[in-house]
């Protein structure tokens, strides 16, 4: 056992990582907006460390909107052949235009042009709307570096609290809570199942 709760949730990953049929990153992200009106999605996280759990967007999505107006988020890993969640919950930053770039060149080409002609979480009159402003993308930038849009880059989680669940029999299921500490560190404890 850690009283790191990032060295166990990365022993978590790499577990997930070798038992997960599909996407072990996937993460469900929860947002609401000024109002407190809760909205959650699936996303897949791209970066973890010890300032926390990193997805990327776009900034003018609904989840970038609500971020905006409210700067708080949770996250919720499952891994269901493991029978294993991980809950996250803290502020939220950007993680800047350094990071974003270095991840954006990581990305596909289709799916930088994908994301520079998405209007994301805007309305769409049909698809063929979308799919011609992604060619008129490629043929754009034919040949030529695909830039990111000054609205796509990183947020950063940073976590307050940290739960790990096990699913054991009969529900007695195990929940270990890590909370950030003023000044530094975690404080750890249990909660009943």
């Amino acid at each position: 056992m850690t009283d790191d709760p990032h060295a166990l949730f990365d022993a978590w990953l790499a577990d997930a990582r070798a038992s997960e049929p599909n996407d072990p990153e996937a993460v469900a992200l929860a947002t609401a907006d000024a109002a407190g009106r809760p909205s959650v999605r699936m996303v897949l996280l791209k970066g973890h460390d010890a300032r926390g759990f990193v997805v990327y967007s776009n900034r003018e999505s609904r989840k970038g909107r609500e971020l905006a107006a409210n700067p708080r988020a949770a996250l919720l890993f499952h891994w269901k052949s493991l029978r294993r969640q991980v809950r996250v919950e803290g502020a939220v930053e950007w993680v800047g235009e350094d990071e974003s770039d270095a991840y954006w060149a990581t990305r596909g080409r289709d799916s930088r042009l994908g994301a520079l002609a998405s209007d994301q979480s805007r309305a769409l009159d049909r698809r063929e709307t979308f799919e011609a402003r992604v060619e008129a993308a490629r043929a754009r930038y034919e040949g030529g570096d695909v830039p990111r849009p000054a609205h796509w880059g990183g947020y950063r989680v940073a976590p307050e609290r940290i739960e790990f669940w096990q699913d054991r029999e009969y529900r007695l299921h195990e929940r270990r809570l890590f909370v950030a500490a003023d000044g530094g560190g975690w404080t750890e404890g249990l909660l009943f199942p």
